[in-house]
């Protein structure tokens, strides 16, 4: 493991925090006093009105307390808000190239790149991986979960308030601001033995006299490798014919990666004055992780292991005789820094809020226990493949007035502007990772098998500008109504300009009792990355169990022009959203939300052309595609959350049930450019329509215990061949979660339980398994069965 700890340490005196916007009291304090009279958390997200609350919201708002984030096993934090929040899922996808390691989430069963995250009300950077049709979202895996004070999910579209990516919503993590000192160390490893984790995690703040505070936080992850795997049909019968030979078993591991992270953020303000604060905050994280390829059989690996005039004498049996399993691996390193200054009184008639912010992903891959066959005798055995950069710089300027205009409060206007630039950069590997050498002629694969490197043909560096104005009215005219209006007018260097607007509305019925509803548009812009880069990948056709190739070309290559290629342009949305909240007594609170979303001129791959006769294929290519606009859904659904808090004997309980039905239906494009129904069967059936996620809990004195259920829906599988896809339906899943706390000392807690306590496992992936899989590596959950931890924590 190679940490690069100097480059952290560097950093972080560069990273400054800025407090939470708000004074919240914490779940602790709500749960002891669940029947008192408390002060409701004030929201952030979604709204520029300072005294906004989450019954008061025009829109549905989820908040997440530091306890609920920290209630999970998982390091990563989309595993956290996965079994938190029934509408986000999230894949494992073993042996998945890069999504291996940065996993793909999604809001509302929405492309993961149209979920905007926000970190204390500023964007937070995209990962530099392009994953399943070019989605470039943000890795929420590089955000450390002993920074966080509370997450507020937006369920609502806000390109109008936010820009470009929130489509289906904004996720906004607020870091921690409160001195002291606290941390924790924890163990965990599923029931099978493996995957054993060790975490720790230590938070210090300090107060900076009466004008400010200073918090730090760091923690270190370490995940050893799950395998879920049955040794190959194909590695069975190769070892009959040959006995002479010791056959791996398993040939190759499908699970979860070896995986090694350090994490660290520190969030500071200082009041310079009454009336201006000075503010700064950040995030880093370093890391790298192994995951294993497809098996090369020595017995049908032709384009491999093959006799060859060019090579005369030599086959790669001589360094490979029970064939190879390429292991995949990366060094990964993100980093965030925002400073700028603002209002130090929010109750002031007019604050303003100037800030600026760099953020950066950087990716590397690499390549042992392969080969390039090309090379022949001389190829290497280990690969430097090349890296893959993505870097932010935002400016912005933001400012509210509350003009008194009559009405029962006065008019929160707000307004401001955004300069963006982005920039994408693709690093060269090694030239043998995707060298063509003597042997191709007589095919021999080329490039590094499993992975080809990046080239320096398709390596080089892409800047995209944007600038962006936006006003945002809220208005209260009597008690029981608010209005809201925002518009927002962005400018792009790479296509041109983009008007979003917000309409928003909530009618107070009673003191109990609202209603509440939303109508918006949106856009996705394609980024640099998607606009620019290519890439090779290399697959195992379960059919012929032969290894393909294929190529995603940049849409303005100029194969991919000739097949049909245009130009990315934005993805434009129209969302509507409408429901109720209710508090009916003390304790008790519950919403519902009917969603619909349009998303028109979505991101996809076309269909599969082979190259062109005529045109010159050195590296081999079975079939080419490229991204293209030609697609558009509808996704329309209910969220349904239901909270109560109560005093029970000399304990509280806690209780809290969310369900979501989503649908995504296919409305055009199929036809045109990408040409397949299997496509349609992938996004309107590749997740569950029903989920749901239900908590009890309950504390008394020193003690408490938590359980938590999850559900998931029936959904569709499917899996790639060189000549189209087959599928396979799998049925619900219900996973179950206990966990048992003790406070030692007023300072010590220990914390026992386990995840999937019954040991659950879903239907059996029968498609794939002449590969060793055993379970689905596209499940919306995990799949390596129940999970035991230990943790012990403190507090000063």
């Amino acid at each position: 493991m190679r940490f690069k700890f100097a480059r952290i340490a560097a950093a972080l005196p560069l990273i400054y925090c800025a407090p939470a916007f708000a004074a919240t009291d914490s779940a602790d304090t709500m749960a002891s006093e669940a029947n008192a009279d408390l002060n409701p958390t004030i929201i952030v997200t979604g709204t520029r009105e300072a005294t906004r609350t989450q019954f008061d919201t025009m829109a549905p708002v989820d908040v997440l307390s530091a306890d609920a984030v920290k209630s999970s096993i998982s390091d990563d934090l989309s595993d956290t808000l996965a079994q938190l929040l029934p509408s986000f899922n999230v894949q494992r996808l073993p042996a998945a190239d890069g999504q291996a390691f940065v996993r793909p989430a999604t809001l509302r069963g929405l492309s993961p790149d149209q979920t905007l995250v926000l970190v204390n009300g500023k964007r937070y950077h995209r990962s530099a991986l392009l994953g399943g049709r070019g989605a470039q979202a943000t890795d929420l895996a590089s955000i450390p979960n002993s920074a966080i004070k509370r997450i507020e999910v937006l369920r609502d579209g806000a390109s109008a308030q936010y820009g470009s990516d929130a489509i289906a919503g904004v996720i906004n993590i607020i870091l921690d601001d409160e001195p002291g000192i606290n941390g924790t160390a924890q163990f965990s490893q599923y029931y099978k033995g493996d995957g054993t984790n060790y975490q720790g995690a230590l938070q210090a703040g300090f107060a900076l006299g009466e004008r400010g505070s200073i918090v730090f936080s760091g923690e270190y992850n370490k995940s050893d490798a799950t395998s879920r795997t049955r040794q190959r049909a194909d590695a069975i019968a190769f070892q009959e014919a040959h006995p002479e030979l010791d056959v791996p078993n398993p040939v190759q591991r499908w699970g979860q990666p070896d995986l090694e992270t350090v994490r660290g953020a520190v969030n500071a303000h200082y009041d310079v004055t009454d009336s201006a604060q000075l503010y700064g905050f950040g995030t880093v994280n370093d890391g790298n992780g192994v995951t294993d390829f497809n098996w090369r059989n020595p017995a049908n690996t032709g384009n491999v292991f093959k006799d060859t005039d060019v090579f005369p004498g030599f086959n790669f049996t001589s360094i490979y005789p029970t064939g190879f399993t390429p292991r995949f691996g990366t060094d990964f390193n993100d980093i965030q820094t925002v400073g700028g200054v603002r209002s130090a009184d929010r109750d002031s008639a007019f604050t303003y809020d100037l800030s600026a912010s760099w953020g950066r992903s950087r990716i590397e891959y690499k390549m042992d226990e392969s080969l390039n066959a090309s090379l022949g005798p001389k190829s290497p055995t280990s690969f430097y493949l090349g890296r893959l950069e993505q870097r932010e710089f935002n400016l912005n300027a933001d400012f509210v007035y509350r003009l008194d205009a009559g009405g029962y409060a006065p008019i929160n206007v707000a307004f401001g502007g955004e300069r963006r630039v982005e920039t994408y950069g693709v690093s060269a590997g090694d030239p043998a990772s995707y060298a063509i050498g003597p042997g191709a002629a007589v095919g021999l694969a080329a490039n590094s098998n499993g992975f080809p490197g990046f080239s320096d043909k398709i390596a080089g560096e892409w800047n995209q500008t944007s600038y962006a104005g936006y006003g945002d009215l809220e208005w209260q005219p009597v008690e029981m109504l608010t209005l809201g209006a925002a518009g927002r007018y962005e400018d792009f260097s790479e296509f041109g300009s983009k008007f979003t607007y917000k309409l928003s509305a909530r009618a107070a019925l009673s003191d109990a009792f609202a209603l509440r509803g939303t109508y918006s548009t949106g856009f996705h812009a394609p980024t640099p990355g998607q606009l620019n880069t290519s890439r090779t990948t290399q697959g195992l056709d379960t059919s012929t169990m032969t290894i393909f190739t294929a190529g995603r070309l940049s849409p303005s290559d100029p194969i991919a022009v000739a097949l049909g290629a245009k130009p990315l342009k934005p993805e434009t949305s129209k969302s509507l959203t409408l429901g109720f909240t209710a508090q009916p007594f003390s304790g008790l609170s519950a919403s519902v939300d009917l969603y619909r979303v349009d998303v028109n001129d979505r991101f996809g791959l076309s269909k599969s052309f082979s190259v062109p006769a005529g045109t010159p294929n050195p590296n081999g290519y079975t079939s080419v595609n490229y991204y293209t606009n030609d697609f558009a859904t509808r996704t329309q659904g209910v969220d349904l959350v239901l909270s109560y808090m109560s005093r029970l004997g000399d304990g509280t309980m806690k209780a809290t049930l969310a369900y979501n039905y989503n649908d995504t239906e296919v409305r055009n494009g199929l036809s045109s450019t990408i040409g397949s129904e299997d496509q349609k069967e992938r996004f309107e059936k590749g997740l569950p329509k029903h989920n749901a996620t239900a908590s009890l809990g309950y504390d008394i004195g020193r003690f408490g215990v938590l359980t938590k259920a999850r559900y998931y829906g029936s959904w569709t599988d499917y899996s790639d061949n060189a000549n189209g896809q087959i599928f396979q339906d799998f049925g619900s899943m219900i996973l179950v979660d206990l966990s048992v706390k003790y406070d030692l000392t007023d300072n010590f807690t220990i914390r026992a339980g386990a995840e999937n306590l019954f040991d659950a496992y879903p239907d059996e992936a029968t498609y794939q398994a002449v590969r060793g899989l055993i379970y689905s590596r596209n499940a919306p959950y995990d799949t390596d069965g129940g999970q035991y931890y230990i943790r012990l924590g403190f507090q000063f």
